[in-house]
């Protein structure tokens, strides 16, 4: 069999040779080159001395350091390799810082996105302190998919009333829809954060003009609630329809919406992160005159408070503790005093489904609830309307009372329920 021809050895020996004679060429040259340029000060000072330009061994571009108005000092690069670029260049650095400085701004610019990335490690921090949903998450939405993709590169101090409103004809268009009032109040507080980051960082000064967001969009409706006969007929038929799942998961998520919805009309908690977050050891016996009331802890979107549940509450909490593995051999008044830290609404052996709004809404097509006479469809939200409604037309509670009950505002309560709080007064008022 014909071998291959083998390559000559001289050629790799003559190509080495070559490579060799090259890097010397290279070296050489650069060296003359470097021999016929004039000998460079190893520092400029220009300014008085409120400025230094340099050149690093290893670099061919000038940098500069320059002395702030409080006396520091601070470092950047002129991006110049020539000496009487990089001197104009280092100039109009230090005009820049001192001129920033008087205006109350940062010596450096910074755009909206880097104080938007700023801004969103601060909140992803306090997000994960408090381990659960809150607010903050829709602030830090608003931020990434908002502000940060429109303003970009673009400077707070530069940014115009004109700006914002074209800023939020983009926004409309990319939500297609007019935002609600409430929408637009998560956007002004999401925009009130970067500005405090940009603040607190000291990159604009509180006395620099930034120009707030629109906080005035379309009136929310007011959610659907249950009429005291349809609450009747709905508690009635969910006793007996949380016993007839086929599945062993219907087994296990029907008694406890039946247990969940049973909760919210007796507290008006939220639903959702501040009630699902609920555990056992935030329940608590109050005592007062003589009569023992059921207390419970609940945080979320405006913060922690106490609240008072109706006595028929207990009952709720009777059935959750039975059918918890977990709990059921302690008796129910040792798992309020031993503080158990398990969670309230959850299956039987533990495991809490991320929503119960998919069920619940069978629940409604079963009853034939779904919808109010107006053609409104009811969520699981309409439960805390209902108990706010029940509370001012039949119990009487005072508007104040309820606000720290439910954690909204005085003048929400009565925004919202002012015609309830009209009815009320009939046998005064006609």
């Amino acid at each position: 069999m014909t071998q291959p021809p083998q390559k000559p050895q001289y050629l790799d020996s003559q190509r080495h040779a070559d490579g060799q004679n090259s890097a010397f060429q290279n070296t050489t040259l650069r060296s003359f080159l470097t021999a016929l340029q004039p000998a460079q000060p190893k520092a400029i000072y220009l300014r008085d001395g409120e400025v230094v330009l340099y050149r690093r061994s290893r670099s061919l571009l000038y940098q500069c350091r320059y002395r702030l108005a409080d006396g520091s000092w601070t470092r950047q690069t002129t991006g110049k390799a020539a000496l009487e670029h990089a001197i104009a260049r280092a100039c109009d650095i230090y005009d820049e810082a001192r001129y920033r400085q008087r205006l109350g701004l940062a010596h450096q610019a910074h755009s909206v996105a880097q104080i938007a990335a700023i801004c969103c490690v601060d909140l992803r921090q306090q997000i994960d302190a408090k381990g659960k949903k809150t607010a903050l998450n829709d602030y830090l939405s608003i931020i990434e998919r908002y502000f940060v993709p429109y303003f970009g590169e673009r400077q707070l101090e530069t940014l115009t009333h004109t700006d914002i409103r074209e800023f939020e004809l983009w926004r409309d268009r990319q939500m297609t829809r007019r935002p609600k009032t409430s929408t637009l109040n998560n956007f002004t507080s999401a925009w009130s954060r970067v500005i405090e980051t940009a603040v607190s960082r000291g990159y604009i000064s509180e006395r620099v003009p930034v120009p707030k967001l629109t906080s005035k969009g379309e009136k929310g409706k007011t959610r659907p609630a249950f009429s005291k006969e349809e609450i009747d007929v709905l508690l009635e038929f969910i006793e007996g329809w949380s016993q007839q799942g086929r599945l062993a998961v219907e087994r296990e998520i029907r008694p406890l919406l039946r247990d969940y919805v049973e909760m919210l009309l007796y507290t008006g908690m939220r639903h959702g992160t501040e009630a699902m977050g609920i555990r056992w050891r935030d329940l608590e016996w109050h005592t007062k005159d003589g009569v023992r009331y059921l207390r419970v802890w609940v945080d979320g979107k405006t913060g922690g408070r106490w609240l008072i549940a109706k006595h028929k509450a207990v009952d709720v909490l009777r059935r959750l503790h039975a059918r918890q593995k977990d709990i059921c051999e302690l008796s129910f008044e040792t798992t309020f005093a031993e503080r158990v830290p398990h969670k309230l609404f959850r299956f039987s052996d533990g495991y809490q489904p991320p929503s119960l709004n998919g069920t619940f809404r069978r629940l409604m097509r079963d009853t034939g609830l779904l919808k109010n006479e107006d053609g409104q469809t009811r969520t699981l939200y309409s439960l805390r309307h209902t108990y706010a409604t029940f509370e001012l037309l039949r119990s009487g509670t005072d508007i104040h009372t309820l606000s720290k009950q439910m954690g909204n505002s005085a003048a929400m309560i009565e925004r919202h329920y002012s015609k309830l709080t009209a009815t009320m007064a009939a046998d005064k008022l006609a």
